[in-house]
């Protein structure tokens, strides 16, 4: 699998799914919609900062909340390629794995990487690395149906591709 590569957003701890995407718009799936609302109260800037920055960093128990599938919908549909976090809630994580959505675990993610930083995600070698300052971190390793549901870009995929869906 190749790397994926581009600039830290950097988020703290405990950014919950109320804060990704507010509950008072969830009456609809569409994501392209839903994008225009992503961590509007949470913060304002954050869709000006995605722009350049395509790979969330943060701290612990991202997703906490609700176990709503919207946010990370909506993340990886306003243009997140991954997140990188301490740890995740869940359900939160489950849910990214399912649609394709990297979320990797790296211990001490948040003051390793500032704002912009470049970071190079690399699964296959299970590390995280900050290019901007020359850090690397081990990442938790994903157990195999994870990174194969990965691999194929998320679980529907996966079942189309081995002829169960």
């Amino acid at each position: 699998m190749n790397a994926i590569v581009g600039t830290a957003l950097k988020l703290g701890d405990d950014i919950d799914t109320d804060a990704i995407i507010p509950a008072r718009y969830l009456t609809s799936m569409d994501t392209s919609s839903l994008t225009e609302h992503v961590m509007e109260n949470f913060d304002p800037t954050f869709k000006m900062r995605l722009r350049e920055n395509r790979i969330i960093v943060a701290g612990r128990n991202f997703g906490c909340g609700s176990s709503r599938e919207h946010a990370p919908l909506v993340l990886k549909a306003a243009g997140v390629q991954a997140i990188v976090a301490e740890n995740f809630a869940r359900i939160f994580f489950r849910n990214s794995i399912n649609i394709g959505l990297f979320a990797v675990e790296a211990p001490n993610a948040s003051s390793s990487f500032n704002e912009g930083d470049r970071v190079r995600i690399d699964i296959d070698r299970l590390e995280v690395r900050n290019l901007t300052r020359g850090i690397r971190i081990s990442i938790k390793e994903f157990s195999e149906p994870v990174l194969s549901i990965l691999k194929a870009g998320g679980l529907v995929r996966y079942l189309k591709a081995k002829g169960e869906w």
